[in-house]
This record gives structure tokens, sequence and C-alpha cells, in this order.
């Protein structure tokens, strides 16, 4: 598996808006694909959130950019990829043993703590300027 490379805040502002408008699109998803007001409320956790949609947990939910998109594409609970304390196993990939049904054979994340936590708050910047 390729290392996840997170990329700065102003980066990713700039790509989203520059693209927006050049080509109609942010992070590669056309703006036709966006779901800003999904419609379908549900109550998760005593917060109210615009449908019960979102990416499961995984290397993807842990960079910011993949986060925005489920978010424009219409996700609004976001199940993060759990992080851990110890963040410096050593583990051979991909860690899912898939020969029959498909088994997480260990407890990873493939950035460190500081990163994740990084990576999660520029989503959250991010969608708050998009959602403005």
């Amino acid at each position: 598996m390729a290392a996840l490379r997170p990329v700065g805040l102003a980066i990713l502002v700039a790509r989203a808006f520059e693209e927006l408008e050049r080509c109609g699109s942010i992070f590669d998803l056309p703006r036709r694909a966006f779901v800003l007001e999904p419609g379908h409320e549900v109550e998760i956790h005593g917060r109210r959130v615009g449908a019960p949609l979102g990416p499961a947990a995984g290397p993807h939910t842990q960079l910011a950019q993949n986060i925005v998109s489920a978010w424009l594409g219409g996700g609004r609970v976001m199940e993060l990829k759990t992080v851990q304390v110890n963040d410096r196993i050593e583990v051979a990939r991909p860690c899912i043993d898939a020969r029959t049904v498909g088994y997480n054979v260990e407890w990873s994340q493939e950035l460190s703590l500081d990163e994740s936590r990084i990576e999660y708050v520029k989503a959250s910047m991010l969608i708050e300027l998009l959602a403005h």
C-alpha cells in the first residue's frame, strides 16, 4: 500500500476553490454530483444530520480531501479511521486477509497521531468553508 501523504490546508483550499471555478469540480468530483442538502434528516448521537450516509472507516477516511469528497457526495456521518495510542506499529500491508470473508488482521493506522488530528481538523475547516 502506498504511504498516505497529507497536503497542507492552504493547498487544499486553493485547489478546491480554483478547481471549482475552472473545472466545475472539487477534488475531481463534478459539481453535478454534489449533494449539499441531502434532505433525509435523522438524529445520530443527539444531533440532526442531513442523511444517514457516509464512508466506513478505512485508510480513505484519514485524509482531509477524502472526507471532504464524501461530504460533497452527500455523506453526513463520517466513520473516521480509529486513532490509537500506539501509532508506531510495524505491520505488513495490506492488513486485510481476504482469502475467505475478509478479516482485519491487526490494528493499524497509516498516519501518526498528530497527522490524524491535523487531517480531521483540516477536513472540518474545509467543509465549513464550502458550506458557506
